[in-house]
């Protein structure tokens, strides 16, 4: 697999399926992550990297927007009404900010339990651990955990409200672009989604990239996507004056 490099391209990497990975996406760059084969899921966790009391609302982020669903033009809200990252760019379409993440227990009842005595880079690894053991290493616990969207992964809620994954959603190459609005902490996991019934365990990575992007301008996407996101970009623009 290569890179689409830009001359804008700062950062670029590989992160395995079943990782973790971390990092303080500064505003004014974005975050472009791509599957690096089919049936990818990447889960994400959002604080504001200045202050991590401020983090990730799903729930304010869907209402706000009137979407059950994450593509191009929608922004991911804090619990301050402020805009962590936009989304500035999707080939796929849909990505799920509902069905959660695996833990222990989940993946040792589909997959069985296998640890890394056993299997060395193989073993059954789960998100939720995966999540905490990021978080501890900026100093934070089970506590800040909150909702993780889904990327590259489609749930579909029907008429009667239950919940229903859809299989071969994502496809290799398929890809998202985060635009950070704000100093944003970006956790992500690259473990299965906990609704995904292939009985295989799979590993899928992705490729992330890291560029400098020019600030939102009156007609960006974002800004203009919902009504309600001019009011969130006045105020993230207000925190930074």
């Amino acid at each position: 697999m290569s890179f689409e490099v830009s001359s804008k391209t700062l950062w670029q990497e590989m992160l395995l399926g079943s990782s973790t990975w971390s990092h303080v996406l500064k505003r004014g760059t974005a975050l472009r992550i791509t599957a690096g084969g089919d049936h990818a899921n990447v889960g994400a966790l959002l604080l504001n990297a200045d202050n991590f009391s401020e983090r990730l609302n799903l729930p304010d982020t869907l209402k706000a927007q009137h979407i059950a669903r994450l593509t191009t033009g929608a922004v991911l809200y804090s619990d301050m009404a402020r805009i962590l990252c936009s989304i500035t760019d999707d080939t796929l379409g849909w990505h799920d900010p509902l069905g959660g993440c695996s833990d222990a227990a989940t993946v040792a009842a589909k997959y069985g339990a296998l640890d890394y005595q056993a299997a060395r880079n193989d073993w059954h690894q789960n998100a939720l651990d995966g999540f905490l053991i990021e978080l501890a290493k900026y100093g934070l616990g089970p506590r800040d955990l909150m909702m993780n969207i889904n990327f590259f992964s489609k749930v579909e809620v029907k008429d009667d409200g239950s919940m229903a994954f859809i299989e071969g959603h994502a496809k290799a190459g398929t890809s998202v672009e985060l635009r950070a609005e704000m100093n944003t902490l970006v956790i992500l996991n690259t473990c299965q989604h906990p609704m995904d019934p292939d009985p295989a365990y799979r590993q899928v990575p992705v490729e992330l990239a890291i560029k400098r992007v020019p600030a939102p301008a009156a007609d960006d996407i974002c800004r203009n996507f919902r009504a309600e996101n001019a009011r969130g970009f006045t105020l993230t623009e207000r925190y930074f004056l």
